[in-house]
């Protein structure tokens, strides 16, 4: 007779129960932490105070109590794919082997730009896929990332991030998918959709407001107020859960207002799961438990700590067993602790395993391709320069210099055009782990600025000085960067960032910037580089937007790229070449002056400029900027009027020129009286349209009031009577048609089930 909890007839509540009953108190517990078994002690920390908060353990005893979860086999060294999985596979033997059940570990792994492993394809970073206003694409490319990890035997990624940039100076900006809530909730559930499509766990993060840190520092406190923290901080996230269906959530290191989020119930209980129905794991991001100990001081030893956190609702610590081990276990004797909190803690990890299959009895951990694992395969390398040629701006090509001539004299210039680490974000493997392993090869092929325009142009003469370092004050090379420059047609200046961790970048997790100047010399490069009257395109490859008022009208073109991985660099080279068409829209605003920081355009009255400050922050190029080398004609506006479901409002875009392109259609909201300020416009739709020389397409929006609550005084999500308008746009300032509605009736609450998009309809025209 199969025993209850393995018998996949039987409803899965109902096995976890059964089995809950047959275990001890430290067979709970030993489900509620992860253990790091792989974690480098001879190499730099690549979470924070690592090496303070690790913990010894004999991994052959503790796993006789069963164990949660594993951290990172893959994301902590180079590990031979075939070998890793081969490996995993091995250690799950030995935990099931040595647990009275047999129950397997959750294995988890970073994925934020791909799977950080070595070998695998590093992909754009997120704020690259904001800049592509393309969410099929992204959802596309999550597929694959989760099929690589389930390829291994990896169960949970530890994406997406969620967090809307608040202050472009915090490191992690290019982490996030940008400054607008509902751009990050779209971009961000369709990852979640590809990657649990594979049977990859999604885990939002970081919830919530770890984005919103005084003075952009990492775990700085957040002083957010209700209503920011409701209508810009928590829709992502109610909409990945909602629609995308992500099963887990990752609990921020911050604290609001003086309650640290791994210790708030109100955030982690009566807002995600009884508001919001959530009913997947909530884990701790790295030594977060203990943090409310050691950082927050809100625990007075590691007990409290774990008290504090299940209490909150923080069901599984990462990655480690500091406070959910034995300290919980003895504060539960002593009677300190009630041992519910480890029940339903239990309960909740042991229901997402047997989801997962992880409980039934025949479940092997070897994967069925583990003879075939290709984690940077043909298809990836196709999808990651779809994607980077899609997210790459043109933001100003004011006398038409590009596309660039095939037989051009070409000077590459900056610290950023021959090294292929530009490509990438600080949660790519090769800048995440490889740093601590120096002359292990890259294991990817990542083309630079300069192979890839040597490539793209075989009939240019192109010559090469690095000019200075990504940061650091020597000017020594200035003077080779200007002959170069000097003897040139054209001088393309490849300038930007070094991803990295905990100060070793100039962009990356705790690497926050003081302003928003180029780092190093590099603002004098360029400056230098104007100066022989050569006509200088500035290629950006960053982590954040950086001020460029600085040289508004004395460049010759502005191109931005947000790391955009491994295939990056072929991409900006058929941009600059004309192969590929600019498509890319700005997910967050570009600077005119590197100060006057935090500045997003979500900005109530009062934050924009006006004549109480003589400091305007209105940016040089908005929120959803970018251009083209087409034209595109927008025709045949039309107000359709209210119907049953909605207000609808419809635009013709033709592409009149002779490039195939893209254009993108947004759709923002203007509320101008409401009982609390507002934003002066937000975006509440867009529609990416890829047309071919005059090709044309219509696209049809459906405004319902929904869309348009906010949380009023009394700390409800409500719809107001009264007049709004409807602003169609190719970006934020760039509005071309307003429509001027009235919402009737009474003020009307609404709740977790309101509508939260404006259908879209998409048809082709004919010439």
């Amino acid at each position: 007779m199969t025993t209850p909890w393995r018998d996949r007839a039987l409803p899965a509540a109902e096995r976890v129960e059964d089995l809950l009953s047959r275990m001890t108190l430290e067979e709970k517990t030993a489900q509620l932490y992860g253990v790091w078994v792989k974690a480098d002690s001879n190499g730099e920390d690549i979470a924070p105070d690592e090496e303070e908060m690790r913990e010894a353990f004999d991994f052959d005893e503790l796993i006789t109590r069963g164990l949660g979860q594993l951290t990172r086999t893959f994301g902590t060294a180079p590990v031979d794919p075939a070998l890793g999985a081969r490996a995993l596979a091995r250690a799950q033997r030995r935990i099931m082997a040595a647990n009275r059940f047999g129950i397997p570990a959750v294995a988890h792994e970073e994925c934020l730009a791909g799977f950080t492993a070595w070998r695998a394809t590093a992909y754009p970073v997120p704020l690259a896929w904001g800049a592509t206003f393309d969410p099929p694409l992204v959802e596309e490319m999550a597929r694959h990332i989760g099929r690589d990890l389930a390829s291994v035997g990896i169960h949970q990624g530890l994406s997406p991030v969620l967090d809307v940039v608040r202050d472009p100076r915090w490191g992690r900006v290019e982490e996030t998918i940008g400054e607008d809530p509902y751009l990050v909730g779209t971009i961000g559930t369709a990852y979640v959709r590809g990657l649990e499509s594979a049977g990859i766990v999604a885990t939002l993060k970081h919830f919530a407001g770890y984005a919103a840190s005084v003075g952009a520092r990492n775990h700085a406190p957040v002083r957010a107020g209700v209503r920011e923290f409701a209508d810009v901080t928590l829709p992502p996230f109610e909409m990945a859960l909602r629609e995308g269906g992500a099963r887990s959530v990752m609990a921020a290191y911050t604290e609001t207002d003086g309650v640290p989020v791994s210790a708030d119930p109100g955030l982690l209980t009566e807002l995600l799961r009884d508001a919001w129905g959530f009913t997947g794991t909530v884990v701790s991001d790295y030594f977060g438990v203990g943090f409310l100990e050691t950082n927050h001081r809100v625990a007075g030893n590691r007990a409290e700590a774990a008290h504090a956190a299940l209490a909150a609702g923080i069901d599984v610590e990462l990655p480690t067993l500091r406070c959910y081990g034995e300290p919980l276990v003895e504060a539960v004797r002593a009677g300190e602790i009630p041992e519910s909190l480890v029940d339903r803690a239990a309960h909740r990890v042991l229901l997402q395993k047997c989801e997962l299959g992880l409980l039934d009895e025949d479940w092997a951990p070897e994967p069925a391709t583990v003879d075939r694992i290709d984690l940077d395969s043909t298809a990836n390398r196709a999808l990651a320069r779809r994607l980077a040629e899609e997210s790459v701006v043109l933001l100003d090509n004011p006398d038409a210099v590009l596309p660039l001539a095939p037989d051009i004299r070409i000077a590459v210039v900056g610290p950023r055009a021959d090294d292929p680490l530009a490509m990438l974000g600080c949660y790519s493997f090769p800048s995440h782990v490889l740093p601590a392993h120096p002359g292990t090869p890259l294991g990817i092929e990542i083309p630079t600025v300069l192979d890839a325009l040597r490539t793209e142009l075989p009939d240019a003469k192109i010559t090469y000085a690095a000019g200075s370092d990504v940061d650091g004050d020597d000017t020594g090379g200035f003077p080779e960067a200007v002959a170069r420059a000097s003897e040139a047609d054209v001088c393309v200046a490849v300038l930007g960032d070094r991803a990295g961790l905990f100060g070793r970048g100039t962009s990356g997790e705790g690497c926050d910037a003081e302003d928003l100047r180029l780092p190093g010399v590099q603002a004098e490069l360029l400056d230098t580089l104007i100066a022989t009257g050569t006509p200088v395109v500035a290629l950006l490859l960053t982590g954040r937007p950086y001020a460029l008022g600085r040289w508004h009208g004395r460049l010759a073109g502005v191109v931005q790229a947000f790391f955009p991985g491994e295939e990056g660099g072929p991409a900006v080279a058929g941009v600059l070449s004309g192969r590929v068409s600019p498509s890319g829209r700005l997910p967050v605003s570009v600077p005119n002056r590197p100060g006057g920081q935090p500045w997003t355009y979500l900005q109530p009255p009062l934050g924009l400029v006006g004549g109480a400050s003589n400091l305007d922050p209105t940016p040089l190029y908005p929120f959803g900027h970018g251009r083209a080398y087409t034209t595109f004609a927008w025709t045949d506006f039309a107000d359709e009027g209210a119907g049953d479901e909605g207000h609808d409002v419809s635009v013709t875009v033709r592409n009149t020129g002779d490039r195939a392109g893209a254009e993108v259609v947004q759709l923002y909201l203007h509320d101008p009286v409401a009982s609390v300020t507002r934003p002066d416009t937000r975006l509440i739709a867009y529609q990416r349209l890829e047309l071919a020389p005059g090709g044309a397409a219509r696209v049809r929006f459906r405004f319902h009031p929904d869309v348009s609550s906010f949380t009023d005084r009394a700390g409800r999500r409500v719809v107001e009577p009264g007049a709004l308008e409807l602003r169609l746009g190719a970006s934020s300032a760039d509005i071309r048609h307003r429509v001027t509605l009235t919402l009737d009736g009474p003020v009307r609450e609404v709740g977790p089930d309101r509508r939260l998009h404006c259908e879209t309809e998409v048809r082709a025209v004919e010439s």
